[in-house]
């Protein structure tokens, strides 16, 4: 539902406000955040696609979501931007990105 406005966002580095039923707070959250990814995730048993961001507003420390498409309630896509190099700190050549995109070094 919200895949291709996502995938917009993350080619132009703009930040969202993801709101999401969190299995660990038994509750919705809402979070500002930066897409990163759209894919399966790599440390999940189940292999489906899901939306990867990056969590400004954690409770705990600022942290990757990767969230299941059926656990998303709404997005809301702002004009603020961020920069990868505020979160990217792996090597994204023997890590890639499941959508390719123009980040500079941190493509």
């Amino acid at each position: 539902m919200y895949k291709e406005q996502f995938i917009r966002a993350i080619h132009g580095k703009r930040k969202i406000i993801l709101t999401f039923y969190s299995k660990e707070d038994g509750r919705f959250l809402s979070r500002k955040c930066a897409p990163m990814d759209y894919g399966p995730s790599r440390r999940a048993k189940q292999k489906n696609d899901r939306y990867h961001v990056w969590d400004y507003e954690s409770d705990t420390q600022k942290h990757t979501l990767s969230v299941n498409p059926e656990q998303i309630s709404d997005i809301q896509f702002l004009e603020e931007n961020f920069e990868p190099a505020e979160f990217i700190t792996w090597d994204t050549v023997s890590s890639p990105w499941f959508i390719p995109r123009d980040w500079g070094p941190h493509s």
